[in-house]
């Protein structure tokens, strides 16, 4: 019973580092997201200036690529901002 007491006390000790821990995870994820989106924007814009007959392709293709990235950052900073509030 006392080990029990012991490990709950330690969980509750520690659950303001989760708090911290998440906040700085959803900084994170904004900033890979904001680089990964950059960077398909200068490569495709780069495309487009050296072949400008595919502009039309590349630019759904980024479009698609794009979304992707900001749907797999939407449910990670959801995630995140979950732990935040729990």
């Amino acid at each position: 019973m006392e080990l029990l007491s012991i490990l709950l006390q330690a969980a509750v000790d520690l659950a303001a580092y989760a708090k911290i821990g998440a906040a700085i995870g959803a900084g994170i994820i904004i900033i890979g997201a904001s680089m990964g989106i950059g960077k398909i924007g200068v490569s495709a814009l780069e495309s487009m200036a050296r072949q400008p007959e595919v502009s039309g392709d590349l630019r759904s293709t980024m479009i698609v690529i794009a979304g992707l990235i900001e749907g797999a950052t939407l449910i990670a900073l959801v995630i995140c901002l979950l732990i935040v509030i729990m």
